[in-house]
């Protein structure tokens, strides 16, 4: 029982979301002897398989999507680069979640993570009360679209939009689109919006980096370094492209030819009518489109108290320092696909041995 006199139904190992973090994980459960249902549990609050590809724009082809992974156990083989990238991978991720029987339930809101009795921890879910020894959070970031504040923001007469709901590029057929933002989102955004927009002007707090020559893995190595240790010292995690830069490939290079990538400093404020800098430049504009990124969406574990002073939470490897326990899996580091796949695999090497007793070191 728990203090609300509900039962909470008991499991070992509670995973929270089913995108390729949370599938990667719970296929490593099943794989080493953990059975769905009894002694573990995948919620996920998405209505459908795909994880948050299922929420991507149309336009969003699975020939545009960089970096791709297959899922451990099952390669994603044969498919059309013309097919919207949110059908092939939700279709993708549906036959893995039944041919490895991983029983993932949706949709399953997740309200707080507490502290529960016995060293269990309580999960709180619109669905019910589940009890675990250890959890899995794989929750990602794309519900937690980042918005910056400028002065005059909400006196703006036009459509304020972010990434997480473009429709694609011909809603702004014949008007005058801001773009906000230097990572990969921003450059596809405006590439595809300037043929049927009246105009485009990209702002950027920073200039952009475009990166020549290939991404080695050495490379990938030290990016994804440079990453890990942000949240090693409990910093907010940044993304990986932001240290990488943005590769020049032929559409870009085409696009910084063609004028459509030229970058302006960030607006200072914003107008009814569009956008202005201190230095008197003014843009008029229809629509303003933030493609500002997204932050790990981890509010549900506020209860237990493990942000650090930096704002993020501290992690070794997968697991919270403040309480291993808890394994942040597509956090950080572990945020692109094939760092997820190999996250998924340590947090269930750490989670086995919790479980068995064997101390953990830091």
């Amino acid at each position: 029982m728990n203090n609300t006199g509900v039962r909470a139904r008991e499991v070992d190992v509670v995973v929270i979301g089913a995108g390729q973090a949370g599938l990667s994980s719970a296929y490593h459960l099943r794989r080493t002897g953990f059975e769905p249902e009894r002694d573990f549990v995948v919620l996920d609050h998405a209505p459908h398989p795909g994880g948050a590809w299922q929420f991507r724009w149309p336009s969003l082809t699975y020939g545009k999507v960089h970096g791709m992974h297959s899922l451990p156990g099952m390669e994603l083989t044969d498919v059309d680069p013309a097919r919207p990238s949110s059908e092939v991978i939700a279709e993708y991720f549906d036959r893995y979640e039944r041919t490895f029987d991983l029983r993932v339930r949706r949709p399953v809101d997740v309200k707080a993570v507490r502290e529960g009795s016995g060293g269990r921890l309580l999960v709180e879910t619109d669905d019910g009360m589940w009890s675990a020894r250890a959890l899995i959070n794989a929750t990602g970031t794309w519900d937690r679209p980042f918005w910056p504040r400028y002065p005059g923001q909400e006196t703006f007469r036009g459509r304020q939009l972010h990434t997480a709901h473009y429709p694609g590029p011909k809603e702004f057929t014949g008007q005058r689109v801001v773009v906000v933002g230097g990572g990969a989102s921003g450059t596809q955004h405006l590439m595809e919006i300037a043929p049927y927009a009246a105009q485009t002007t990209w702002v950027t707090r920073r200039p952009p980096v475009f990166r020549e020559g290939p991404f080695t893995e050495e490379f990938g190595r030290a990016a994804v370094a440079l990453v890990e240790e942000r949240v090693r010292q409990g910093l907010p995690p940044r993304s990986v492209v932001s240290v990488t830069g943005l590769p020049l490939n032929d559409a870009i290079r085409q696009a910084l030819a063609d004028g459509v990538l030229d970058r302006r400093p960030m607006f200072d404020r914003i107008t009814p009518d569009g956008v202005e800098w201190d230095d008197g430049r003014r843009v008029d504009a229809d629509v303003i489109l933030w493609a500002t990124g997204f932050r790990a969406a981890i509010d549900h574990l506020a209860p237990l108290r493990l942000r650090e002073p930096g704002g993020g939470i501290r992690v070794e490897g997968t697991r919270a320092v403040a309480d291993p326990r808890i394994h942040l899996v597509g956090y950080g580091p572990s945020a692109s696909t094939i760092g997820a796949n190999r996250a998924g695999r340590a947090a269930v090497r750490d989670i086995r041995r919790l479980l068995a007793g064997v101390p953990v070191t830091v």
